[in-house]
Formats: structure tokens, sequence, C-alpha cells
């Protein structure tokens, strides 16, 4: 087995639903950060790419819009860069780039290839309406359409009730499951804007992303700076009017964005011309019921950091996917950590949540993350829609060398 490590991440600044980016194809954003990174690596040319990468792994959770037939191939044609590598899109929901960085890791651990390009990709501004096909023809009823932006559609009746609740809902259900109230909740919200315009300002988030030609957003539209708990305090419940407790303020917001990550071996990393942040220590994916879908990265992580030889106390950096601040907190009182060390440089309730594109983020900013501050061990992490989970265990190549 080859030692696996994560070389370059980039993403662009993510949009909100409707905003900046909603005039951009998710395809074209996807090519965006697949042609930046292929410039970033002193190794590679248009022309050599081919001979260097192995595959390239993409990860979008709609795939009913102009991502459509496997948008990873698409957008490493539309970056013009040679025909004959190969590509897929993987679909995990909100886990999905985070599963096509798995996938490329294996790849790279069985000795398959030594280099992989994964990453993902989410325009919910442009995901369509679907109109369902009829069982017959000519029917006379009128027919509803379906918005795929997020969530539950077209659901097959057999499916439990209890599963099929909104996302909103299935968090009121957890976080009461788990004694969490909303003045913790607006305060783990109001964080996660302060901690990401700070950031940006010192240039940590700068260094990972790459400016979309043509339209004007140099940082991710949906960070509020100086919003407090509060102010947060004020904003009226939305999945429930009697006792809810998450609003648009404590819940991530919906996005458009792409991400990318350089996967090598040592060997990949000479040919890539790139020095290696991080060498991927272990994964694991974990389900439970899907109304507690929030609650899954407990189980995931726990599974990765046993499958890498180390416990909790070892960790000292973690990038948990905040879909809502209530889930989060439940997953942060379950591992028992200073919450300190999670999305030191905000989460996704002020960076935002583009679901096919969140998982390489987290992955690309937690080894960020760990080379500046010397960590030897982070955490990578997502909850998932349909109740699943997502982790991968980080260590860093830079004050702890592997041995080969």
């Amino acid at each position: 087995m080859q030692d696996v490590f994560v070389y370059q991440g980039l993403r662009t600044p993510f949009g909100k639903v409707g905003g900046a980016l909603a005039g951009q194809r998710p395809d074209d954003l996807a090519a965006l950060v697949i042609s930046e990174l292929v410039a970033q690596a002193p190794g590679l040319t248009p022309e050599n790419a081919g001979e260097v990468v192995g595959e390239v792994v993409f990860g979008n959770a709609n795939g009913a819009g102009e991502e459509n037939r496997n948008v990873a191939r698409m957008a490493w044609l539309l970056a013009k860069l040679p025909v004959h590598v190969p590509a897929t899109t993987i679909n995990r929901l909100c886990g999905s780039s985070l599963d096509a960085a798995i996938s490329g890791a294996r790849q790279i651990a069985l000795g398959e290839t030594d280099v992989i390009l994964a990453g993902g990709v989410e325009s919910m501004s442009r995901a369509p309406w679907v109109l369902p096909k009829t069982e017959r023809p000519f029917p006379m009823a009128n027919l509803e359409l379906a918005n795929t932006t997020l969530g539950w559609r077209l659901i097959n009746e057999r499916m439990p009730k209890e599963w099929t609740v909104s996302l909103g809902e299935a968090t009121e259900q957890l976080r009461e499951r788990h004694g969490i109230g909303r003045e913790r909740q607006d305060a783990f919200a109001a964080r996660s804007h302060e901690l990401a315009a700070r950031a940006w300002a010192q240039g940590h988030l700068a260094d990972l992303t790459v400016a979309v030609p043509g339209v004007d957003l140099d940082t991710d539209e949906t960070i509020r700076a100086g919003v407090t708990s509060e102010k947060l305090a004020g904003l009226r419940t939305v999945f429930r009017s009697e006792n809810g407790t998450v609003t648009a303020g404590n819940a991530s917001p919906m996005n458009d964005g792409a991400s990318a990550v350089w996967l090598g071996s040592a060997a990949g990393g000479e040919k890539l011309g790139l020095t290696p942040q991080v060498r991927i220590a272990g994964w694991a994916a974990a389900a439970n019921e899907p109304q507690y879908f929030g609650y899954a990265p407990v189980d995931a992580s726990n599974k990765a950091l046993a499958r890498a030889g180390i416990g909790w106390a070892e960790v000292g950096a973690v990038e948990l996917n905040e879909a809502f601040a209530a889930q989060s907190l439940a997953c942060l009182d379950a591992w028992d950590i200073d919450p300190e060390i999670v999305n030191a440089w905000g989460g996704a309730i002020a960076i935002g949540h583009p679901l096919g594109a969140s998982g390489t983020r987290v992955l690309a900013t937690l080894a960020k993350r760990m080379q500046l501050s010397g960590e030897r061990w982070g955490v990578a992490t997502l909850c998932i829609g349909v109740g699943q989970g997502l982790a991968v265990v980080l260590e860093n190549a830079t004050t702890h060398p592997t041995q080969n």
C-alpha cells in the first residue's frame, strides 16, 4: 500500500443562491478550479497533464441539470486538457467531494495511479425544476414540478414518513434528543461568521481560492462580519412555528461553488512538482436513521480515527461542515473535544455549503490549517442527508514526514 498525500487545494469563493455565481454553469466552475490547479502545479502543463493525472473524480449532489452527463469528465474537457484522462462523478449528497477524495486516495494507495485530481461542484442557483414522466400517456390531471435544489423530491411512498422529514425538521428532532438550545446555536453561528471574516482578512482563505473571471466576488458571499448572537436571536424559526430553534441564521445557506485537491503518492508529488501538505491516514463512512443524519459524523470520525491508530486526545484540528449549528454542537458534545480546535477559520454557516463542493473545501482547509499551526493530527468530516457521515484523518507531512 502506498502512502497518499494531499498536495494542494483550491476553490472558488462560494456565492449565495441567486447571487454572484448564479450566472455561472457548474461545469464551468469545475473547469475553472481544474485549470487553475494544473496551472499552479510546477510539473504540469496542459500538454503533459495526460501523462501525469491518472483520473479525475468529482462529487455532485444534483446531477439533474447542467452538471448531468458526468460533470467530472465535462469539466476536464472544458479545461481543454488531454482527452484520454478518464473521469467519474460521485453522488453521496453533501459528502460527494470528500467521497471523491476517498475514492482517489484508495486508487493511489492500491498503486493503480500516482496522481488523482479530486473535487466537487454545485450550483444550487441553477438546480432545475423537474417534471416526472407519467405512468400513462396524456393524463388529464395537473402535473407538479419538483424543485431539485435541496432535500427530498419525488419521494417513494413506501419510505417511512419519519425518514423523509425536511432537513430542518430533522435537525429540530436531533437537538431535542441532545438537549441543545437556541442560545448555544446562535452563539455557534455568530462565531462561524466572526472567524470566517477574520480568516479572509488575514489572507488564509484567499490563499485557497481562485477568482471567477467576470464576476465581482472576492470573498464568500454569505459571510456577515459583525453579526452577533444577539442579532441572530431576533430571527424567526423556519421549520416549526412553536418550540422551534432552527433559523436561517444558525443553518448553512444554499450556495454555488467548486473545489478540488491534488492527491498523490510520493512519486506523484514529484511529477506534480509539489510538496505534500498532509498524509491521509484513515477514512470511514457511517450511517444511522435518516432523520438523525446530523449525528452521523460522530461514528464516521470515530471509525476513521481507529483506522488511523489514534484517538481524539491526539487531534489538534478539526474541520466539521456546519450544516446546522445544532447538529454541529451535538457532534462536538459527543466527541468531548475543545471547540476552539474546530473550524478555526469559520465554517459552512458563514462560508456556505454548495453541497457537492463542501467535502474538498473542508479537506483543503484542514490541510492548510495544519501546515500553518504545525498540528500533527486533524479530522475533516461532514454529515450527509438520508443519514450518513464521512470522515478523513490527516497527518501533517511537514512536521511529521513519512519515512518510506
